[in-house]
Parts: C-alpha cells; structure tokens; sequence
C-alpha cells in the first residue's frame, strides 16, 4: 500500500515533514549557525532537529580551525581536553537548541529538538551513565535539548530513570527489534513513574534512535558468499527496521499507552538513523525511500540531506516493508545467518566506534591546544 504521491514542484525534504516523518540533521558545527546556513535549512527544507555524536564532534572540533582561537584561550586557563571539548559542545548544542526554538515551539514540543551523548566511555555503567545525562541536561538548560543515551543492556535502567527524572532522551545505538522492544518498556515505565510521582508527561520528548544501512553492510557480504544475493541483498536492515516499526505501531494500540497518552505523553518515535548507503550500487537515498513513515524521525548526514533534496521522492511506502520483512527476515535465517548475532556484534562495534572517536578527539584537542601555545609563545 503507497499513499501520499507529492508534486515534484513540492521539495522533497518539506514534503517528509508533511507525509508525517521529522528530517533531522545528523551533523553540527559552529559555523551552521554563525552562517545562517541552519536557519536557511529550517525555513527552505524544513528541518526540524539535529543529532551529534563524538565522530560529529570529532570532525567538527579537531579536524577544523573554525574552534582554535576558543581551545587556545580555555587552554590558557588550564582547561583540561575533556573540559574544553565539553565547552565547545555544550555551546554549539545551545545555539542549536536556539536556532529551533521556533520549531519546537510551532510543533508543540514535538520537534526543534538538538541531542548531545553522554560519554560513549559510560556505556557499560548504568550509574555514570545517569550523572552524566543529568549533568549535561542541567549544563544545556534548554527544554529541547535531548541526552543521547545508548541502548545497551546497562543503559536501559539509565533510560528509565531519566525519563522519570524530566530529561528527554534520544536512545542511541539500536540495531535489534528484541533490544527496542526493551526500550519501550524502558520508556514507558519511566513515564508511568512519573505519572505515579503526580509529574507532568507533555514535558517528556524521547526517540528510539535505529540504526539501518549497518545492518546491510554486514548482511550483504555473507549473502555473496552464498551465492544468491538478489533475493535479499540489500534488503535486510529495511526488512529489520520495518519490523521495528510494526512493533512500535502495535505499542501504541495497548491499554498502558492509552492510559499514558490520556496522561499527556507523546509516543517515543522511532528515529532512522545510519540512514546513508554504504554499497554504491544501491542508490544514495535507498533508506530514506523505503522508511518515510508517519510519526518517525530520520536522521540524514548532510550528503544524504543534499540528495534527497535534489531527488527524493516521498511516498509513505512503510506499509510495504512491514508486510514484507517476516518473510524476509524468515528467508535469512533459512540460509543460516543469524541476525541476533550480527545486531549484537554491531552494537558492540557501534559502542567501541564512537568511544574511539572520543578519545581520538579529546587526544586532537590537547595537541592542538599545544600547538597553539607554542605559536602563541613564538
């Protein structure tokens, strides 16, 4: 079933917002806001949000120049890496958090909504992983900030408690529908705490962040080896995250979030991320296309942003996906590939990858205060 065919007059990244699914910019930097380049993106493509993470950061802070007169002066006060770093992106997320000010109001709270991750170092420690998220959200001061937190097994309670606690939360790092299911129920029971604390929900703004092409990339190669690729290539994390999807569809359907809806609470929505093709042969909008659902987030990079602006062309086709992943996800495990086994090893990749760009950038930012010193000092 497709619905929703748009004008090709119509741009396609508004039409997204339009058919019902939030584009966000999966990338920050300083110079998006001094430019005036976010606010164009928020009035001509309809943004309406924007995630970091530390390979974000990481290229954005070490990797350029635009942040060295600020690194040299914190340095100058003997800032430690991770003070400074925590400096400058506390201030790039609050410019953010300003620049969409209009749109979180506009949309009621629902987006205009700029996350920043606690340290992917915490992602085994239930207990840091909680100071760090409250910390942060008190250091943003901002009601549409959101604390990304990784949806592992020890973030889960950590997820929780936040939510109970008032703070939105963007749940990173998802790649399985056994480990989403457990972040409903994360979810909703820290809402139903709240309820029970006599604490408003409207407050409450939280997506379930489900990562896709990696999926592909790992899939893709074992279905080559077995020498039937057409069947399946390239369909398996649409197949993942469309069953995803049903599953938040049917979480809406239950009593519990009746209840919790009549309460004041907005769905966690799911958010598509990992969303630019690994594989050149498929086509450079390929899960954007195939995941344009009604109350769901996808997250682009600005590559994928730019192409989809240029030729997108969104139909709401989530329905299709949904009524075709059992099969295909029962086709995969008759060959012998097991998916749980895959999502799990990409979760912990996922984890080890974000925490070594941490501590590649904290490593860049001490160098390159260094080196600023030393030209200061000449």
């Amino acid at each position: 079933m497709t619905t929703g065919r748009t004008s090709p007059a119509v741009n396609p990244l508004v039409r997204l917002g339009e058919l019902g699914q939030s584009p966000w910019y999966d990338y920050i930097t300083r110079d998006l806001m001094t430019s005036g380049e976010l606010a164009r993106l928020i009035a001509d493509d309809g943004l309406r949000g924007m995630t970091s993470n530390p390979t974000i950061f990481e290229t954005a802070i070490a990797a350029s120049r635009l942040y060295d007169a600020e690194i040299r002066g914190l340095a100058d006060t003997g800032r430690s890496a991770q003070e400074i770093f925590e400096h400058l992106a506390v201030a790039d997320v609050q410019a953010a958090c300003d620049a969409f000010a209009g749109v979180h109001h506009a949309t009621g709270g629902s987006d205009g909504l700029v996350s920043l991750e606690v340290s992917p170092a915490l992602a085994r420690d239930t207990d840091a992983t909680i100071h760090e998220a409250e910390r942060l959200w008190r250091l943003l001061d901002r009601t549409n900030a959101m604390i990304k937190i990784p949806g592992t097994r020890e973030g889960l309670p950590a997820i929780t408690h936040c939510i109970a606690a008032g703070v939105s939360v963007n749940v990173t790092l998802l790649f399985s529908v056994e480990r989403y299911a457990e972040v409903i129920e994360a979810f909703l029971e820290g809402l139903e705490r709240r309820v029970e604390a006599g604490l408003p929900l409207r407050t409450i703004a939280s997506v379930a962040s489900f990562f896709v092409s990696r999926v592909d990339a790992k899939v893709d190669p074992l279905l080559d080896r077995l020498g039937d690729p057409e069947a399946l290539r390239g369909r398996i994390a649409i197949a993942n995250a469309c069953a995803a999807y049903r599953l938040f569809e049917w979480s809406l359907g239950t009593p519990r979030w009746d209840r919790l809806a009549k309460a004041g609470a907005r769905p966690q929505r799911p958010l598509w991320a990992s969303t630019s093709t690994k594989d050149p042969r498929y086509s450079d909008v390929r899960y954007v296309e195939a995941l344009v659902a009604p109350r769901t987030v996808n997250t682009l990079p600005p590559e994928t942003f730019a192409a989809y602006r240029e030729h997108g062309s969104p139909v709401v086709r989530i329905q299709d996906g949904v009524a075709a992943a059992p099969g295909q996800l029962r086709a995969l495990a008759e060959l012998g590939i097991d998916l749980g086994a895959i999502t799990q090893a990409l979760e912990t990749e996922g984890v080890a990858k974000f925490a070594a760009s941490y501590s590649a950038l904290l490593a860049g930012i001490e160098a390159k205060a260094a080196v600023l010193a030393g030209a200061g000092r000449s």
